[in-house]
């Protein structure tokens, strides 16, 4: 188990330029040259009206006087890119994620300058999902209907959980009252795509208050579910606390954790396709699977990670610096890393794996021995030439994907 998040603000897969095969290899702060058009697009806004103690990726609180220009730099990062090819480098995405941060924690005024500047500077007629995060509390039914109209179509609802003693715990500024309002906000408003974000193996969290956070979660029917363990990240409060002792991991309740929530979710109907991630049919994320597939993908904002062909690139993690280098029209770009084929087939093996379709057999033929040894332990099974977990092996499927690499 893991709790990789959506985003795409660190150096992991988790968001599709080309780069042109005779480009310099020069600078970290060169933006890199594209030839080709991307399928995948994410955009990151760190913007967050408080920071949870637990949360490692980039942000920042919010700040109503630098979010304009923020905008105007996230525009002109696209058309950084947009101007550094011929006409084939157009992008012409497949999918959209803005995530954060808290990207609803923008005015009505920012997000409509976001989402009109995506149309206007995009080619759209093959969108098929366009997504944003959101949290309880920043979402008004102006802001939902604002984002209906400009084609955002997926929703991820950052609920946690519904039991208030643990939100006030995870420092959320929201209570389950909030939540569910906002849930339903968002139906009204016409969206039929809504995902809601949980988190077990809290400081604290019983068996039982698990149980009902899966409960009333399923109760609302949303069409998607993530439900994350928590992990102590280092740069963290909560990383702090652990060292200190106040707060205990274990390994043992993680596992009860995910297994209620396997057993519950699955009965409910959601399909597991990925180790933290339930749907139902024809609901599962195709901007996610796209980076579980290995496809190129680019990032937009600040700490935002690119990776097209055999290059991975990543813009500087300070809102500030970003925005003076981008309106400046210098690139974010902070630093380069060329990929290897290892490299690469590490990944597809790592994220391949905690898929429900699980890693070709091809890319394991180098790891037979311990793969037989997985399948005689039951972790592990054949399926139309592919290696996938058991329902035992998710629960081991860190370790398992750790042997193999």
């Amino acid at each position: 188990m893991s709790n990789s998040g959506n985003h795409n603000s660190g150096t992991a897969a988790p968001k599709a330029f080309g780069v042109s095969a005779a480009e310099s290899r020069g600078n970290a702060g060169d933006t890199p040259a594209t030839t080709r058009p991307i399928c995948h697009v994410y955009v990151h806004i760190p913007f967050c009206a408080r920071i949870c103690p637990y949360c490692a990726f980039y942000k920042d609180l919010l700040d109503r006087s630098q979010t304009g220009r923020f905008c105007e730099a996230i525009l002109r990062e696209l058309e950084l890119y947009r101007g550094t090819g011929d006409g084939r480098s157009l992008p012409i995405p497949s999918t959209i994620y803005f995530g954060g941060g808290t990207p609803t924690a923008l005015s009505i005024a920012q997000l409509e300058l976001l989402l009109r500047g995506f149309h206007e500077r995009l080619d759209l007629s093959c969108l098929e999902e366009w997504t944003i995060e959101a949290n309880p509390g920043s979402v008004s039914a102006r802001k939902a209907d604002l984002l209906k109209k400009f084609g955002v179509n997926r929703i991820s609802l950052g609920i946690q959980s519904w039991d208030d003693h643990l939100l006030r715990l995870l420092g959320r500024e929201h209570n389950a009252w909030q939540a569910e309002e906002s849930f339903h906000l968002l139906r009204a408003a016409g969206f039929t795509n809504i995902n809601v974000d949980l988190m077990f193996g809290l400081p604290g969290q019983t068996i039982e208050q698990w149980r009902l956070t899966l409960e009333k979660t399923i109760a609302l029917q949303p069409d998607h579910i993530s439900a994350y363990c928590l992990t102590y990240e280092e740069d963290t409060e909560f990383f702090l606390r652990h060292a200190r002792g106040e707060f205990r991991q274990d390994a043992d309740a993680d596992s009860e954790f995910f297994e209620i929530a396997m057993a519950m979710l699955e009965h409910a109907g959601y399909e597991h396709y990925e180790i933290s991630n339930y749907a139902r049919p024809a609901f599962s994320s195709v901007h996610n699977r796209a980076y579980w597939l290995g496809k190129d993908y680019l990032g937009i904002g600040p700490s935002a990670v690119s990776t097209v062909d055999m290059r991975r690139w990543q813009n500087v993690c300070d809102y500030r610096s970003y925005i003076d280098r981008v309106l400046s029209c210098q690139s974010a770009v902070a630093s380069i890393e060329d990929l290897t084929s290892e490299m690469k087939r590490t990944e597809r093996i790592a994220l391949s794996l905690r898929t429900r379709d699980g890693v070709s057999a091809s890319e394991l033929r180098h790891s037979a021995q311990q793969t037989n040894e997985f399948i005689a332990l039951g972790l592990l099974r054949g399926s139309d030439g592919n290696f996938v977990l058991t329902r035992k092996g998710k629960a081991l499927a860190d370790s398992v994907v750790e042997a193999l690499l």
